[in-house]
Parts: structure tokens; sequence; C-alpha cells
């Protein structure tokens, strides 16, 4: 018990554990946008510039043979994407040159360098990246008393400048074709504190409202689940009317249906046993008085010591016998411990031998048992446990049988077109069943004649231990039934 107490206390809840995993949640994205929004920023900005200036390239290298269109592109490319552009071939003329930029390199270069950009670029298989560092700081004293501007810090001062050369053959030309194409990247240090601000912002507004949601959907998540819970301690403690109604999601009124069901049916099932108890003990009060009294009298009274008397005795042991089988039958077949002796045999004298046993109790008190069948026929099953079927069914019809105390078993075989069947039947002509009790009938537990009646012969569980037989054997079972006309017993192999 203590360590089940232990155990208990030391789980978190629900609600501590939803708003847990919300909070990391809330962690992991705040997490990757501080990690891409300020770490990566100049990274992928310049990944940015850089993949746009070879495009660009890319653009103005499909109208080199084109010269009344190359003007035209390069000075779109160079308004559209900020850089400046220079195109000439091998020889050094230029075909075409827009500067847009204040800060251009290439059209401040020597023509020796210019040439170097067109060699290396050649060498490395026709396009070179370049990057050069801008220092835009005064390194100029003022004179005394002159205004200077605020000046940028070290870091927004340097701007870094990339030139992109590409070299292609044009075959207008006859010749290598040079594009090289310059750009500033921007320094992003104060963009990036002005997104570290923003975040700061951004995390502290949005820990406070996923903090607020977080218990708000915690709650609302948890309340119905607590209740439910509350209502099954009841459950399990034997209060079958607990209340597991609880509003909430699709699955926690799923489970509240579920569990209000259960409830149910244990109820249903707690009540059946009960009366199960009540019978059973009836059952063996009834023979043990029989038993009791009769030996009695045989002991106390000189010449009751007859064959009547002990047959009497003998016949009540036997009651008890079969009710005590049946009980350890039904449990054997319930708990799946019992095991199928399949072996080939006679339906039909099955059938008969069946009938013969109850031979007695035709003779006697003016039963009548007919039995048609069409032919005799052969199966494969557990032939000690269909004779058991038949039995119960005979002995079900003869408890329930009408004042003409005639009971009628039938065999037909029946041909489906893939495989031939047998169908036996066994029809009373008495009270019937109810249809809204057809259904539970073959429940444990369950009796349809809430007044107790004795079996003629058998201890009243037939057929509870007739339905697990004949699902064992994967038959097919049923019982036809109207009231105040009769009803009808049936299984096919």
């Amino acid at each position: 018990m203590s360590q089940n107490k232990t155990r208990k206390t030391g789980r978190l809840g629900i609600r501590w554990k939803f708003f847990g995993y919300l909070m990391l949640f809330l962690l992991l994205l705040l997490g990757l946008l501080w990690l891409f929004q300020v770490v990566f920023f100049g990274e992928i900005y310049k990944s940015v510039r850089i993949t746009e200036i070879k495009d660009s390239a890319d653009s103005i290298c499909r109208y080199i043979d084109d010269t009344e269109s190359l003007e035209e592109i390069s000075k779109s490319v160079a308004e559209d994407k900020e850089v400046c552009v220079l195109v000439f071939d091998e020889s050094g003329k230029v075909l075409a040159s827009e500067e847009s930029l204040s800060d251009c390199i290439i059209h401040g270069m020597s023509a020796r360098n210019i040439y170097m950009l067109y060699t290396t670029a050649k060498d490395e298989g026709g396009e070179r990246l370049s990057r050069y560092q801008i220092d835009k700081r005064p390194d100029v004293p003022l004179a005394p008393g002159a205004y200077r501007p605020p000046q940028p810090t070290q870091s927004d001062a340097v701007i870094e400048s990339i030139t992109y050369t590409k070299v292609v053959y044009s075959e207008h030309y006859g010749k290598d074709v040079v594009v090289i194409l310059n750009t500033t990247i921007s320094p992003v240090a104060s963009t990036v504190r002005t997104l570290q601000t923003e975040l700061i912002i951004i995390t502290v507004v949005m820990t406070l409202i996923a903090v607020l949601l977080s218990f708000l959907l915690a709650k609302r998540v948890a309340k119905p689940i607590v209740r439910i819970n509350k209502s099954a301690k009841q459950l399990a403690a034997g209060n079958y009317n607990a209340d597991f109604r609880a509003d909430g999601y699709r699955e926690i009124a799923e489970l509240s249906d579920t569990l209000t069901y259960a409830a149910a049916e244990l109820s249903k099932t707690e009540a059946l046993q009960r009366e199960l108890i009540a019978n059973i003990s009836h059952d063996l009060r009834t023979p043990l008085t029989m038993i009791t009294g009769y030996a009695e009298v045989m002991r106390d009274l000189p010449g009751e010591n007859t064959p009547e008397n002990v047959q009497i005795i003998i016949d009540e042991a036997n009651r008890l016998t079969s009710l005590v089988n049946d009980v350890l039958d039904i449990s054997r077949l319930q708990a799946g411990t019992q095991e199928l002796s399949l072996t080939t045999f006679d339906l039909t004298q099955t059938v008969r031998e069946v009938i013969g046993r109850f031979s007695k109790l035709t003779s006697q008190d003016g039963w009548k048992i007919d039995f048609d069948y069409d032919c005799e026929v052969m199966v494969e099953a557990d032939r000690t446990r269909i004779l058991q079927v038949i039995y119960n069914f005979i002995n079900n019809a003869i408890t329930h049988s009408g004042e003409d105390k005639t009971v009628l078993v039938s065999q037909r075989v029946i041909d489906t077109g893939t495989k031939k069947k047998v169908r036996i039947e066994v029809t009373d002509h008495g009270e019937g069943i109810a249809p809204d009790e057809l259904v539970n009938i073959w429940d444990r537990y369950y009796k349809v004649d809430k007044l107790h009646r004795r079996a003629q012969m058998g201890s009243g569980l037939g057929l509870s231990i007739v339905k697990s037989i004949l699902e064992l054997h994967g038959a097919k079972y049923g019982v036809n039934s109207e009231p105040d006309v009769g009803s009808t017993f049936w299984f096919e192999l």
C-alpha cells in the first residue's frame, strides 16, 4: 500500500504535464526564432545576395550573342538587383556597362585588375566569387568646432563588397565574353539589434500568453479526466450508479460513454450472479433435502428400505453430480481452457442416444419426443460436447414445453453450394420467449423465468454451456420463438 501511494504521489498530474509540454514547445519555437533571426541572420542574408548575383549573371549570359538586348538586360538587372554590371570581350572591348552603386568596385578598378579577374575566373573553370572590405569610418580629423554627423559603429562601418565573374564563349563574337557583377552586402548589425529588441518583446509577450493558455487548456483537458477518475474509483468500490458524464473532447466523451456502459454491464452481471447463486442454492438444497429425508425414512421406518426409495436417492445424487459438472464445464469453457477432441461420428445416432436417455421420463410422465430426419449424417466434431448440446436443448424444451408434452427434434442436410451442413432443431410448444429477451438468453447467469423453475433433468445452466461449446466449434446457432406458441432452438455443423 505504501509503495502504491509513493508511486502515485511521485508522478505529475496531466495538468502539469500538459503545461510542461506547451512551455517546452514555446521554448523550442522561440529558440528557433532567435537562432535564425539573430545568430544566422547575417549568413542567410549573404547567401541570398550571392545567389541573386549569380542568377543575375546567368540572365545576362543568355543574351551574350544578342547585341541589341544585352545592354537592355544589363540595365534591367542593375536596377532590379542593385548591382553594377560590366560586360566585355577578351580583347577588352566593353559590350555593356551599368553603374548603380556609389561604392562600385569594378568601375574603379584598373584595367590590369579587371584582366586579372578574367584570367583567374577562366583558370577556375569559368567563374569566380571575390570578396572585399570597404571601411567607411572617417580617418580625417575635423577642425575645432566643426560639425560631424553621428558616426557608425565599427561593425556598421565595414561593408562587404562581392564581385562575381563569369566567362562564357560567344558564338557571335568568336571569343570569350566576361560578365562581372558587383554588389555590396549591407551591415546587418543594426538590423540584428532591432530584431533582438523585437524578439525580447515577443518572447515576454508569448511567454505570458503561453502560460495563461497552457493553464486554461490543461484545466479544460484535465478537469473531465479528474472527474472520470473520481467516478471510476466509486465504481471500483461497488457504486454502479457512479456518474461518468463529462464534457470536453470527443475522446473524453467516448471514454465517458464506455465507462457508463461498463458500469451498467457490471451492475447487471452482479445482479445475475446473485440470481445464479440463489438458483444453484435452490437446486442444491432440493436434492439434498430429498436425499436426507429418504435416507432418514429408510433408517427409522421398517420396510421403507425399498428399491424405489433407493432409486430416488440415486436420482437426486445424480442431479447433484450433474449440477456440479455443469458449473465446472461452464467455468472451463468460458475460461478458454477446454480443448475439443475432434472425431468423425454418426450425428443421427447420437441424437437417438440422447432421446433414449429421456425414455424413463417419457414412459412415466407421458412426454413424447419425436425425431424427424432425412438421412444418416456423419460429422467431424467433439462427440461428447455435441451430445451435451443436444441433451441441453431437449431438456430445455421439456422444461418449457406446453400441455401437449411434445418435443420435436429434426435433422436436415443443407446444401450451401460450397459445402453441405447439417441443421439440428429442437422445438417445443410452450410459453415461448419475448422478443426483447431473445438476445440475453445465451448470457451467463441469465434466466427468463424470474420465478425459479427446476428443470426436469439437468442443472438449468444448459444454454450458457451450449453457447460456449458451439462457439468453440465455430458453429452457427440461434433460437426462433413466439410468445404462447413455442420455441425452436437450432445449430448447424
